[in-house]
């Protein structure tokens, strides 16, 4: 019998977790009960259109063998004032992190908030993460062994192709981002478009779909079961049970 990918287990490990799920309430998206994290997207214009600098993680801890953007949670070094705003602090832990991961000094004020991801209430593993977006700085990647296997420059869509392949795993997050970004054809479209369109939250609410797990965002119409149907047939979910994992989102 063949062995289980990362990807494999990354998507078991959510299937069993979704048990404990439960529906979501107004103070989860700011539980202070739950670990906060900064994560970094450098980006660069390529020779065949924008790239993005990814990591994959060593096969242990949270995210073992996964693909993932630089960063990190927050520690007590990146608070600053008394009361700090905390997308600040997070956007203080994603430059330390992404020089600590690999080597590339950014700095917190070149970041632009992109979004924030809550993860669904009643897991056992919660982390609210703030992604900020940068155009890459010079220097050469000098990756941190204890925390990085590999890193590589790559295409938003090419990242896509090959999870959808089971070359390399993603968690939904990631998956979600990469797909954004690959509506864009440069830097600077990426940016401004962060800058314009504010940032995005995903408070995020799992179910048991009929082909697997199921993760559904604000504005689908299933997303808060009292609230009933803001327009019927409304959707913006992500279907992850089985490869290519299928985005919806209308309106």
């Amino acid at each position: 019998m063949p062995q289980p990918t990362p990807a494999d287990r990354a998507v078991q490990a959510l299937t069993d977790s979704i048990g404990g799920a439960r529906t979501r309430r107004p103070e989860d998206a700011r539980d202070p009960a739950v670990p906060v994290a900064g994560t970094v997207l450098l980006l660069r214009d390529g020779a065949d259109g924008l790239e993005v600098l990814m990591i994959e993680r060593p096969d242990r801890g949270s995210f073992a063998g996964a693909w993932v953007f630089p960063g990190g949670k927050l520690e007590p070094a990146d608070r600053g004032a008394e009361r700090e705003p905390e997308e600040a602090v997070a956007r203080r832990a994603g430059a330390r992190e992404t020089r600590e991961e690999t080597g590339l000094a950014v700095e917190p004020s070149d970041l632009v908030t992109l979004s924030c991801w809550d993860p669904p209430p009643g897991l056992a593993l919660r982390i609210r993460t703030w992604f900020f977006v940068a155009r890459a700085v010079a220097g050469t990647l000098a990756l941190s062994a204890d925390e990085t296997v590999a890193a590589e420059w790559v295409s938003p869509a090419e990242a896509l192709a090959r999870h959808g392949l089971g070359r390399l795993t993603l968690y939904p997050p990631t998956w979600v981002t990469l797909h954004g970004l690959s509506g864009h054809d440069d830097v600077a479209s990426v940016l401004g478009a962060a800058r314009l369109g504010g940032v995005q939250h995903f408070e995020t609410v799992a179910r048991r779909g009929g082909e697997g797990p199921l993760l559904l965002w604000q504005g689908d119409d299933e997303w808060d079961p009292d609230a009933g149907a803001a327009a019927a047939g409304s959707r913006h979910r992500l279907e992850i049970g089985a490869l290519p994992w299928r985005y919806q989102r209308t309106g």
